[in-house]
């Protein structure tokens, strides 16, 4: 009987991993639909998604159980077998998996363009994670480009929200955006967005690491990158910080230098996800977590949905031409690949010019 491979990490300690094999169904019932998970791309994000994993619901995606969960990972999956009748054996679909080789998903509002999973351990959490994009009807999707959209989509949208966000609240005041772990896609899809049309507004500095200081410098779309070892060099100037790197002692580092300089601090990112706990008591505002989900819902709700995709698929545009070139993807496949590369996000030593796009089936559905 055909198995299901999935890579389950310690929900407590995100060191600990295990395999777990399972059969796969037999039968499914009315409305499901097994996809063959093809590939996804693994990055510091999801590290992200394992340190914030009961705070934001994201172990529920996919749930194991107390002790263990699956890190969501955004790929492509195939569809193998389906109980829908609107959606066919063969169709390619891009969104939100688990480490694993299958996933059965209760397909539902299905339209040209995407399908939701309505499974009962799914509801009530963010939409935008239960959509999956038809990409046979998906005008942008290019099957040549699919790993620069598993490795930089799903982050190009979270610093699209926050430049929105941000130019939303008129920088509260500010006339400049420091964001730490600068080498970070997150970071520079959002620097990218700021030095592109935000100018005449606000200047975006990086904050890295020494290693990283000349990758970052030569992408151009910071008006200044510092090390993180030349805080003090920060001007006190009127400052927005975005901390996508969750190291506390930056963090404070940074507070305590600006001190009321600093406008506003907000939270996204736990790249230095170890590091996250040493914070403490620092100068300046509160730091205020940010929430995608979140702020997709307010601007769908004063864009709608048709807007929302025509200004985020605009931005896309302008910024996946702009970064052909920044990195190297290498592929892999297998349980020990996974493993190797998982290690390497989880200790922030992978390299920030090097992309993975990993696999757990032997070869494409």
């Amino acid at each position: 009987m055909a198995q299901q491979l999935d890579f389950l990490v310690g929900r407590r300690d995100l060191r600990q991993t295990q395999w777990r094999e399972q059969p796969l169904p037999e039968t499914l019932q009315v409305g499901q639909v097994l996809l063959a998970v093809d590939a996804f791309a693994l990055t510091a994000n999801n590290i992200t998604y394992g340190v914030a994993g009961d705070s934001m619901n994201y172990w529920q995606f996919f749930p194991v159980d107390d002790d263990w969960g699956r890190i969501p990972v955004w790929g492509f999956a195939d569809v193998v077998a389906s109980e829908h009748p609107d959606v066919p054996v063969g169709e390619r679909l891009y969104g939100y998996y688990p480490m694993s080789s299958h996933l059965v998903i209760q397909a539902d509002r299905v339209t040209e363009r995407q399908l939701m999973d309505a499974s009962a351990h799914r509801q009530g959490l963010a939409a935008v994670y239960n959509q999956y994009q038809r990409v046979a009807a998906d005008p942008g999707y290019r099957r040549d480009a699919e790993d620069a959209q598993m490795l930089y989509r799903p982050l190009f949208t979270t610093s699209f929200l926050i430049d929105d966000f941000l130019a939303d609240s008129e920088f509260f005041g500010a006339g400049r955006v420091v964001l730490t772990s600068a080498s970070s896609k997150t970071s520079l899809g959002l620097a990218y967005l700021l030095h592109a049309n935000r100018a005449n507004q606000v200047q975006a500095i990086g904050l890295t690491s020494a290693a990283n200081l000349a990758f970052v410098k030569s992408l151009g779309c910071y008006h200044r990158v510092h090390s993180y070892d030349e805080i003090d060099k920060l001007e006190c100037q009127p400052t927005v910080m975005v901390d996508m790197a969750g190291n506390g002692e930056v963090l404070a580092a940074v507070h305590d230098h600006l001190d009321k300089a600093l406008r506003y601090s907000c939270l996204v990112g736990a790249t230095h996800w170890d590091a996250r706990k040493g914070a403490r008591d620092m100068a300046g505002p509160v730091p205020e977590l940010f929430f995608a989900p979140s702020h997709v819902e307010k601007r769908l709700k004063d864009w709608g949905g048709t807007g929302f995709e025509a200004r985020l698929g605009e931005a896309w545009a302008g910024f996946s031409a702009s970064v052909s070139g920044w990195i190297t993807v290498e592929h892999g496949r297998g349980r020990g690949a996974v493993e190797k590369i998982y290690q390497l996000m989880l200790e922030n030593r992978a390299s920030p010019d090097c992309g993975h796009v990993l696999g757990l089936l032997e070869e494409s559905a």
